[in-house]
């Protein structure tokens, strides 16, 4: 019996049940004009007008390869990022700035889920970014942020970024505010700013935001107790959350002994009063109220223009603290310092020489050699 190459014996008469199809050609898997134009994507990274132009377009891949390039140690891509923050800064500022801490367990996701959600079908844009000063440790975030605010995650008008993982709090936070100028760039009107886990990071927050949001529970005697009394005073408004169920009579009392509390700070240099609100994220009450006070706050203090001069204030805290952090780095870089860093380490251990003598003689070295 003659076959071709496609005839197959099995579609025989004899073998009445059985039906193989035809081959079909060798199928090429891999898309080579895709593949090529990945491969020069990853050569070659888009020029700092492509990236301004689709910053300013509100393209959030760009956006999201800019921050990658703030967010990065090296100096090339530390080159580019400031290149195009400088191109960015004109078109910043034009934001809500909200800082929200709070203690663990209080419900900062959902709070932030609630309140962006409203923001946005109220028409508003929000970046939701973060400050997490145990990514020193870990070398990367412990948020599963996207995880956390499915909601939210899923909205086009938002954009998520967890926090970035940088040598100390300072360059954590310098990358966090350098990252609020791309954003707004980028048309976001409000952005959140979440720290993670309670001390230093606040302060390096509220150096950062308009407002500053503390999320407490109710139960107030025992939390003020665990609440550091700076913080207290950096809050412009406290929102007690979980305020629904029984919980409702312990939330109004918290309120109450929060509102007692405040008084006792002294007034705050803005004339705005800090004021206590409660809500349930959960059940999505008292989440309007909660923004409406924020929304309150900006009016007052543009009226008044203090507004205005804490931004300035503030450009020009972070103009010293990069200044700080720069110096630092170059220090601990300098690789004769660092070898000589060893060896004092040594004399301080063994009682030859004292700290202070040391961290004097290893500075002199240090502009003795860059000063040469």
């Amino acid at each position: 019996m003659a076959h071709d190459d496609h005839h197959h014996i099995e579609n025989d008469d004899n073998f009445k049940n059985l039906n193989v199809n035809k081959g079909v050609e060798n199928v090429q898997t891999v898309n080579s004009a895709a593949a090529q134009r990945f491969l020069k994507k990853k050569r070659k990274l888009p020029t700092v007008d492509e990236f301004f132009e689709g910053i300013l377009k509100g393209d959030i891949t760009l956006l999201s390869q800019a921050v990658t390039l703030v967010e990065s140690a090296r100096p090339d891509h530390q080159l580019v990022a400031q290149q195009i923050i400088e191109k960015c800064l004109p078109h910043s500022g034009k934001s809500i700035r909200l800082g929200i801490t709070g203690v663990p367990g209080a419900g900062k996701s959902t709070t932030i889920e609630a309140l962006g959600m409203h923001i946005i079908r109220q028409g508003g844009k929000l970046a939701v970014l973060a400050i997490d000063p145990s990514s020193e440790r870990s070398k990367g975030s412990i948020l599963g942020d996207k995880t956390r605010m499915e909601e939210l995650a899923a909205e086009a008008n938002a954009y998520i970024r967890p926090s970035p993982s940088a040598g100390s709090l300072g360059g954590v936070a310098r990358k966090t505010r350098e990252t609020i100028i791309l954003c707004e760039a980028a048309g976001f009107d409000t952005i959140f700013i979440e720290t993670v886990g309670v001390g230093q990071s606040e302060t390096a927050v509220h150096s950062m935001v308009d407002f500053f949001l503390l999320i407490m529970l109710a139960g107030a005697g025992d939390e003020l107790q665990g609440i550091k009394r700076g913080i207290m005073e950096m809050a412009d408004a406290i929102a007690i959350n979980k305020a629904d169920g029984n919980n409702i009579q312990r939330a109004n009392l918290a309120k109450a002994e929060y509102t007692n509390a405040l008084h006792l700070f002294p007034p705050t240099p803005s004339g705005w009063i800090p004021k206590v609100e409660t809500y349930s994220a959960i059940e999505n009450r008292g989440v309007a109220e909660v923004w409406d006070m924020v929304k309150e706050y900006v009016d007052k203090t543009n009226q008044n223009n203090y507004f205005g001069h804490r931004r300035n204030e503030q450009s020009q805290y972070w103009m010293f603290e990069s200044i700080n952090e720069k110096l630092k780095s170059n220090f601990y870089n300098n690789p004769q310092i660092a070898s000589l860093t060893e060896e004092y380490k040594n004399k301080v251990l063994s009682n030859e020489i004292s700290s202070f003598s040391a961290a004097q003689e290893l500075l002199d070295q240090y502009f003795g050699k860059i000063n040469q």
